[in-house]
């Protein structure tokens, strides 16, 4: 099949950093026109600048998602440049995994619930009916840590919305049926992110004391990356779970462990 032909037209939310931006780059450099999309002007642009030229087309569009009338500009958007949208990925959320429940700051707690329960729900909305109306399309939504009813420790607050949302997708892969569009659900593991380097940075005691452990699950985003745009292109299962750091590689990981120390994860951040 030409490049033509394959070409699709990708929406990612929270895609100025982290794993948004990789995968925006992942479909840029596979000839996929993508629009990211981040909370400022600045953030946009810069991250277009890093992105930089490709085969695909990348254009920047600023938006608060948790405002149900900027993510459907941002459609509208990608639907005027482009022609419709094919994959719309509600990646954008927020993580602060440094405290108990008790001891999370309020202000904390609303910024996670006010991000990440309306970025993906609003988020998934839109493009759901943008998508039936046009009668095809893909819908991601990246879940995390405890969305499996996992706990770790610092993650309960986070982990809740992403619990939370685990159930809405399947019930939303339910109610779009026979409709043309498919959902898919994202576990990306444990990827080296900024936010991940800050709160190390913010807990170096707690950084220290986990950094071994960690460091034999963790990955980088151009390692990740490729494999879940692989996986999105391919995807026709609605409602099926697309997961990278499976319970099989943690248990390879940490039995490889016992005999060869993993390359360092950390060290290029500073850390």
């Amino acid at each position: 099949m030409g490049l033509a032909q394959a070409m699709k037209s990708v929406v990612i939310t929270g895609s100025t950093k982290g794993i948004g931006r990789g995968l925006a780059t992942e479909f840029a450099q596979r000839g996929h026109n993508v629009v990211v999309c981040g909370r400022t002007q600045e953030t946009v642009d810069a991250a277009l600048r890093k992105i930089g030229t490709l085969p695909g087309t990348v254009v920047g569009k600023v938006c608060d998602v948790s405002d149900r009338q900027q993510l459907q500009s941002l459609w509208d958007t990608a639907a005027e440049t482009f022609g419709g949208v094919d994959i719309w990925v509600n990646n954008a959320g927020l993580a602060r995994t440094t405290w108990s429940i008790v001891d999370t700051p309020p202000e904390q707690i609303d910024a996670m619930l006010g991000i990440n329960m309306p970025g993906t729900i609003f988020g998934s909305i839109v493009a759901a009916q943008g998508m039936t109306s046009q009668g095809h399309g893909k819908i991601f939504n990246i879940l995390g840590g405890g969305s499996d009813g996992e706990y770790f420790p610092g993650i309960a607050v986070y982990g809740t919305t992403k619990r939370g949302l685990d159930y809405f997708s399947t019930a939303l892969a339910k109610e779009l049926r026979g409709t043309g569009v498919i959902v898919g659900r994202v576990r990306p593991g444990m990827i080296v992110t900024g936010a991940v380097v800050r709160e190390a940075r913010q807990d170096p005691d707690s950084f220290r004391k986990s950094r071994k452990m960690i460091n034999n699950l963790v990955d980088q985003v151009e390692t990740v990356s490729p494999f879940l745009v692989d996986e999105m292109l391919a995807f026709k299962k609605n409602g099926a779970k697309i997961r990278w750091l499976t319970g099989g590689k943690i248990a390879w990981r940490m039995l490889k462990a016992r005999v060869r120390t993993r390359a360092d994860q950390f060290g290029r951040f500073g850390l």
